[in-house]
């Protein structure tokens, strides 16, 4: 029995809002690069950045934004829905990665694991 494809990355509505609001002076064609990059005490850290896509790398694409994930990176982010925290003080992107092993205590890096290639969605 074949195990059932997962989508690389789940952008929840409040984040693709985050994310269009970005890319709103951004060039045509480029998106909120997303990462994982070694470093922390735990390990890896999440890095993003407005880029454009590379070769390799998956994109999501949605009304009015997009998405890139790092190519190297599609083992580590494999079925994580990206969201965002707000609270009084602060707004900034969560991820919620089912390879996530732990984490640090300040909240600045993850250890993660990378997910069966099997599961990789067919471009």
């Amino acid at each position: 029995m074949a195990l059932p494809r997962l989508s690389v990355m789940t952008v929840s509505p409040a984040a693709a809002e985050r994310v269009r609001g970005l890319l709103a002076s951004a060039a045509p064609g480029a998106g909120l690069r997303v990462s994982v990059e070694k470093g922390g005490c735990a390990g890896m850290s999440y890095k993003m950045a407005i880029a454009e896509p590379e070769k390799g790398d998956e994109v999501i694409d949605f009304e009015g934004g997009r998405v890139i994930v790092d190519a190297k990176a599609v083992l580590y982010l494999l079925g994580t829905t990206m969201d965002v925290k707000t609270t009084q003080f602060s707004s900034t992107f969560v991820f919620e990665n089912p390879n996530q092993t732990s984490a640090c205590g300040c909240g600045e890096s993850v250890e993660l694991k990378a997910a069966d290639s099997s599961l990789v969605p067919a471009s």
